[in-house]
């Protein structure tokens, strides 16, 4: 059984920050699960690019409020609580947030290690064994 509490996650090297948004990287490849789970703070006012061309993910709104707006169609969507959206065509998007901090819980396939940042496409890599 795995048992983690967010406070033991903050200021360590599971916590990945970047202008735009923090994410507490929760459970990761290494543990196993076959996903990995996240906790990410999007910063008010800020935008980020985003297009998982390597990864789907589920993301459940807990907290405040933002947008998300579709590359492909320009289709956007409010968020805040309750809010679920889910990326299940590698969908390139961007994630804005709103006049507060917007907490979501993320589920990504396949998992991240933990280090990932977006590239200037906005995409996770892959981890060099899988890429291969």
């Amino acid at each position: 059984m795995i048992v983690r509490n967010m406070k033991d996650i903050v200021g360590t090297d599971n916590e990945v920050s970047t202008d735009t948004w923090t994410s507490r990287r929760v459970l990761l490849k290494q543990d196993g699960m076959g996903f990995s789970f996240h906790e990410t703070i999007i910063f008010p006012g800020t935008e980020t690019h985003i297009w998982y061309k390597n990864h789907v993910e589920a993301v459940f709104c807990i907290e405040g409020d933002g947008e998300i707006e579709t590359v492909a169609d320009g289709k956007k969507y409010a968020l805040g609580p309750g809010v679920v959206y889910a990326l299940n065509d590698n969908d390139e998007h961007y994630l804005r947030g709103g006049k507060e901090p917007l907490r979501v819980i993320c589920v990504f396939n396949p998992p991240l290690t933990g280090k990932e940042v977006h590239d200037a496409d906005g995409v996770y890599p892959l981890p060099e064994a899988e890429a291969a």
